[in-house]
């Protein structure tokens, strides 16, 4: 007999930049692909210390199965880090431990999508949550977006005309692609509309942590009077990604299922990896360890728009985020990113072409660039690079 894989697997493909990445690994590479958080900035003896406190004093639950919801003490600290830092109102009963916010939006497709169900997202919006909702086969809306997120008349207009909407897909600070972040307006302007219309959103928040400058802005989920948002972030971009530990903050109703599902998954995500991030909470200044990172972060944004304001035409404009991991440039139309990647790649720089991060492509003109896990005078060169590839593409130098 032959071997017939299932319809969802023709869905599915190589991510575009994990293929990058692939060839971004030689040294040589001046990289601007991956969201890679900076090794350097991994506390790395630290851990040594936590690892060794967690096995003399927990080593047999540590290295036991465990509950699905996830270690209670971590949840605890979950909870109240974000009620702290984004007006939440979050108790540990609301909290579940995943594998990586990853696992979190697989897991948001299988609670919420069946074949032909409609996800609005950001016009454009973070890649992987595109390859974890597409294996549920729903259709995708994005919704018109500018510097302060998404534009509310137009997320109205499609409502009114659109059945089956299922979901709301949104990553309100420092958005993975652009950098862009909502202001406090639209989150406000979205929750009436959310809750006139009662649909779920997802609210995926890895880097609201990592603000450069300007005030916190209240999480979306802080607005919500219904139980409507789900809270999705990780340890992957304020700690350590390897560790694989990422949670789901949402009303009881919801958790319920997200449970079952994670039940069928893996059980539990793995209960030393939780252990030892909530030792080091308790052992170490969590807060100054993020502070540094927005320190060093801080100092390369810097480095990278200075670059391309020095080194790029006015006819190629890009985002200035507040915070975060990326910056989002826009070309003339003329120029297709993928042609432009293949040349910068001989000239030993990488960056991720814009047109999968619109779930139904069609724009080929842009890409996303990160400015974390390169040291100022790399990002430089690499702008420089890049810049003059740009310039034989344009003609404009």
């Amino acid at each position: 007999m032959a071997v017939i894989f299932a319809e969802r697997m023709d869905l599915m493909c190589a991510s575009e930049i994990r293929e990058i990445l692939k060839i971004t690994q030689r040294p040589e590479v001046i990289s601007f692909a991956g969201g890679l958080p900076a090794p350097e900035l991994f506390p790395v003896e630290a851990m040594k210390q936590v690892a060794v406190k967690v096995l003399n004093e927990a080593g047999q639950e540590a290295l036991q199965y465990s509950t699905t919801e996830g270690f209670e003490r971590l949840r605890q600290q979950i909870a109240a880090r974000m009620n702290r830092k984004f007006n939440t109102n979050v108790q540990e009963n609301n909290v579940l431990i995943t594998s990586g916010s990853q696992q979190a939006l697989d897991f948001s497709g299988k609670l919420f999508l069946s074949a032909g169900d409609v996800v609005l997202c950001e016009s454009p919006t973070y890649l992987a949550a595109i390859s974890a909702f597409k294996a549920y086969q729903p259709r995708f809306i994005a919704v018109p977006t500018d510097d302060q997120g998404m534009i509310i008349e137009e997320l109205k207009k499609i409502l009114e005309t659109t059945t089956n909407v299922k979901l709301i897909y949104i990553v309100p600070d420092f958005q993975n692609p652009t950098g862009r972040t909502w202001s406090l307006t639209r989150r406000q302007q979205l929750m009436e509309v959310v809750n006139e219309y009662e649909l779920p959103v997802i609210e995926d928040n890895p880097y609201g942590e990592l603000r450069f400058e300007g005030d916190f802005l209240p999480a979306v989920k802080s607005m919500d009077t219904k139980g409507l948002v789900i809270f999705v972030s990780t340890f992957s971009k304020t700690f350590c990604p390897g560790l694989r530990v990422g949670w789901i903050a949402a009303d009881s109703r919801f958790i319920e299922r997200y449970v079952l599902i994670k039940q069928g998954a893996d059980l539990h995500t793995s209960s030393l990896s939780q252990r030892e991030i909530s030792a080091y909470m308790d052992m170490y200044d969590f807060e100054s360890h993020i502070a540094n990172i927005i320190k060093v972060y801080r100092s390369r944004r810097d480095a990278m728009v200075n670059a391309m304001e020095e080194y790029f035409d006015s006819a190629v404009t890009f985002t200035r985020p507040q915070g975060g991991l990326f910056t989002w440039v826009e070309m003339p139309k003329h120029i297709k990113a993928v042609s432009l990647l293949k040349e910068c790649l001989q000239h030993h720089v990488a960056f991720v072409p814009g047109d999968s991060f619109f779930p139904n492509g069609g724009v080929e003109n842009t890409f996303r660039l990160n400015y974390s896990n390169m040291p100022e005078e790399r990002i430089n060169e690499g702008i420089r690079r890049l810049a003059m590839v740009m310039a034989k593409y344009n003609n404009y130098k």
